[in-house]
């Protein structure tokens, strides 16, 4: 029922971080279990509450364009507005704790959902068109690659929404936008992480120090080189807001710095 899109391959099938053995049997001896079911216990609706929309950057893994069995994905740039109707499945106890599209770790009983290409993460509003009932789920992953399917539902989403009982159902999404805060101080309490960008890598430090200066004036961001065995790699940054680095990568890129690529760590 899964299959999930990593950064370090062009294509990746199966719902966690490891390499598929094969396309045609892509999670081959991956799980302990066969077919996908739901959990013994069943849960009660009365206790599972809606995502909490809230503004999140964009996970380093899952969100470039891909192709998969000859098809193409893009993702999709500007989801404000974005609605898509279809058929909404849902994946449970085969899956729960293993790596999501953009390596977090699934749990059936979060308000999750798979979707093929909108940004990650992302808020949407499901609706079951069969019945009425609606649920607020984060897009965290990628699928489901059926015809005519447009969303997988965790089992705790999909036990809101009935679609459980019938296995699928008709369904409409609605992205939910989610602005960004304009207080820096709101910014850094919701993202505990900074960003590096790679530029260049050279083997004498002060052909390092003379890269790091260029740099800093061409780009107008702070610098930074760090040693690893004889190599100094020379690193833009740090920035604590991933929209700024993401703007400064495709400036690198668009330059002489086609390989320059982003490195995320816990701000200190």
């Amino acid at each position: 029922m899964r299959i999930l899109l990593l950064t370090i391959s062009l294509i990746l099938v199966g719902c966690a971080s490891e390499p598929p053995v094969n396309q045609e049997e892509p999670n081959a001896g991956r799980y302990q279990i066969d077919s996908d079911i739901a959990p013994n216990s069943p849960i009660s609706v009365k206790h599972i509450e809606d995502a909490h929309p809230r503004y999140e950057p964009k996970s380093l893994s899952g969100n470039k364009d891909y192709t998969l069995l000859g098809k193409d994905y893009p993702i999709v740039k500007e989801p404000k507005g974005f609605t898509q109707e279809g058929i909404s499945s849902w994946y449970g106890k085969k899956f729960h704790g293993h790596k999501t599209s953009n390596g977090e770790v699934y749990d059936m009983y979060s308000m999750s959902a798979a979707h093929k290409t909108l940004p990650i993460p992302s808020y949407v509003k499901v609706t079951n068109k069969d019945n009425g009932k609606t649920a607020i789920v984060r897009v965290n992953d990628r699928g489901p690659f059926h015809d005519g399917r447009i969303i997988d539902l965790s089992f705790a989403a999909a036990t809101k929404l009935d679609v459980v009982k019938t296995g699928t159902a008709n369904v409409k999404i609605e992205y939910i936008s989610v602005e960004k805060p304009t207080n820096p101080q709101d910014w850094h309490a919701i993202d505990p992480n900074q960003y590096h960008i790679q530029m260049v890598a050279v083997k004498n430090e002060d052909s390092a120090k003379k890269a790091a200066l260029q740099l800093q004036k061409q780009f107008d961001a702070p610098t930074n080189i760090v040693k690893s065995d004889s190599v100094f790699r020379v690193r833009l940054g740090p920035f604590l807001d991933r929209d700024l680095a993401d703007s400064t990568l495709l400036k690198a890129k668009s330059s002489r710095y086609s390989s320059a690529f982003i490195l995320q760590e816990a701000k200190k």
